[in-house]
C-alpha cells in the first residue's frame, strides 16, 4: 500500500502563522499553466496573477489596458496548475475604483470564474469601503501601497514613493486602515527600506515587499523579470536568477540554423 503524502495548501491563515513565527513568505507572479506548475512545484507560497500581465504578456506600456475578462483567463490558467500555493488575483484598473458595488461584483466574478483564493486592490483609505464589502462576501483581500502602477499617470514616474514625510505618514495610516478593514496582507512597493521595516512592525498582518527592503514579512517579484525574460529591465530591487532571454534566443537560433541546413529533422526524428 503506497502512502500518499497530502500537499498542505497555503491559506491566508498560513500567511498569518508565517509572520508570527518569523518565516518569510515567497511570492511570485504567474500568468499561465506551464509556469504556475513549475513555481508551485518549487514551493512558492503565493502566486500573484498580476495585472503586470498587461506588460509582460500583452506588451502594453502600463497595467491599465488589461480587462477583467483577461485577468480571469490568466487566473483560471494558473489555478488549474496549483496544488499548494495561495492564488491571489489583481482587480484590474477600472473594475473597483470609486464604486464598492462594482468592486464586489468584480471580485465575485474572479472567484467564481477562475477558482482563485483572493483578490488584490491598489490604494489606501480611498478603497476601504470596497475592501470591506468584498471581505463581507467572504473573499480574502490583499492591499497594495507605495508605488501603485494603476496610478502611474497620477505619479508621472515609476520612482521610489514615500521619501517625503507627508507621503510616508499617509502610507502608514493607509496600511493601518487596510488592516482594520480586514485585509489579510499588504504589498508595499518601491519605498525606503526603513519605512518598509516600520510598516511591517506596526501591522499584525504580513507585508510583502517589492523594492521595500529586507524587513518585510515576504517578498514578491515579477517572474519574467526574475528569470531574465524581460529584455533590458534592471531596476535596483530586481535580482535576476537566470538570463532566459539569452538562452531562449540561443536555442531558437540553433533551431533556425538546423532547419535551414537540413540537419533537423534527422533519421531518428522521423517515422
Amino acid at each position: 500500500m503506497s502512502v500518499h503524502k497530502e500537499v498542505k495548501r497555503v491559506t491566508t491563515f498560513s500567511l498569518q502563522e508565517m509572520k508570527l513565527r518569523n518565516e518569510k513568505i515567497a511570492m511570485l507572479t504567474a500568468y499561465d499553466y506551464s509556469m504556475a506548475t513549475i513555481l508551485d512545484d518549487a514551493g512558492v507560497d503565493v502566486l500573484l496573477v498580476g495585472d503586470s500581465a498587461s506588460n509582460v504578456m500583452a506588451g502594453h506600456e502600463t497595467t491599465l489596458p488589461i480587462t477583467l475578462d483577461q485577468m480571469i483567463y490568466h487566473a483560471s490558467s494558473v489555478v488549474r496548475a496549483v496544488k499548494r500555493a495561495l492564488v491571489i488575483v489583481d482587480l484590474p484598473f477600472g473594475s473597483y475604483q470609486g464604486n464598492s458595488k462594482e468592486a464586489l461584483n468584480s471580485a465575485i466574478r474572479i472567484m467564481k470564474e477562475s477558482g482563485a483564493h483572493g483578490v488584490k486592490l491598489e490604494g489606501g483609505v480611498e478603497i476601504v469601503e470596497s475592501v470591506q464589502r468584498i471581505i463581507t462576501a467572504g473573499i480574502p483581500v490583499v492591499g497594495h501601497l507605495g508605488l501603485t502602477p494603476q496610478s502611474i499617470y497620477k505619479f508621472g514616474t515609476y520612482t521610489v514613493r514615500a521619501k517625503e514625510q507627508a507621503e510616508a505618514e499617509k502610507l502608514k495610516s493607509d496600511a493601518k486602515a487596510l488592516e482594520e478593514a480586514g485585509c489579510c496582507a499588504v504589498v508595499i512597493e518601491k519605498i525606503p527600506a526603513a519605512l518598509g521595516k516600520e510598516v511591517s512592525e506596526s501591522l499584525n498582518i504580513p507585508t510583502i515587499g517589492i523594492g521595500a527592503g529586507p524587513d518585510c514579512d515576504g517578498q514578491v517579484l515579477v517572474v519574467n523579470d526574475m528569470l531574465g525574460l524581460t529584455k533590458g529591465f534592471t531596476p535596483r530591487f530586481l535580482r535576476q536568477y537566470l538570463n532566459l532571454y539569452g538562452q531562449i534566443k540561443g536555442a531558437a537560433e540553433g533551431y533556425v540554423s538546423d532547419v535551414k541546413s537540413r540537419s533537423f529533422p534527422n533519421e531518428k526524428e522521423q517515422y
